[in-house]
């Protein structure tokens, strides 16, 4: 890998960082001020081997998408994906996750280890939401508890449900 490229986007869930590989859209990170900017670029130079650079000209396309979907325009990422952050179960859960689970809908982590052939690992599949590098372009938002409950989510609750309401799925937060 030649050089990654980096971005941090204002969004209506606070600052977001993007990074893309040559392959595509490798990380997306919350909170991205510049601790934790300067941590994910420390990791992502360890984990790829490669240098990281700010590159605003290089992460345009993931820029725009993301401006599109917080502003209510767009429904489906169409972006290259990088998953070399990701393996295994895993990958094959966030996989079908990018493919199978609309905007607008939500899944259950049972549901989402059922489609993966693994119906005993709905726990493992909370796990994964939780490792997951692509987190809104890759819709873990959109898992939720079987019986109804919202469930976890990397990036806290407050993002989930605002992720949820823009898609539609729940009522917008009052405050």
């Amino acid at each position: 890998m030649d050089e990654v490229a980096w971005v941090v986007k204002e969004t209506a869930v606070g600052p977001l960082m993007a990074a893309c590989s040559g392959q595509g859209l490798v990380l997306v990170a919350f909170r991205a001020g510049p601790r934790t900017v300067a941590r994910q670029v420390a990791a992502l130079e360890r984990r790829l081997g490669c240098p990281v650079v700010e590159d605003p000209v290089r992460t345009a396309p993931v820029s725009e998408q993301l401006d599109a979907y917080f502003a209510g325009e767009l429904r489906r990422f169409d972006l290259p994906l990088d998953w070399s952050l990701t393996a295994g179960f895993n990958r094959r859960v966030l996989r079908e996750l990018a493919t199978g689970v609309p905007y607008g809908t939500v899944v259950g982590y049972q549901h989402l280890a059922d489609r993966v052939g693994e119906p005993g690992a709905a726990r493992a599949v909370g796990a994964a939401m939780g490792a997951n590098p692509l987190p809104v372009v890759v819709p873990c938002h959109r898992v939720v508890e079987s019986g109804g409950g919202i469930g976890g989510f990397g990036g806290g609750l407050e993002i989930k449900r605002t992720l949820l309401a823009l898609e539609g799925v729940l009522p917008a937060p009052l405050f």
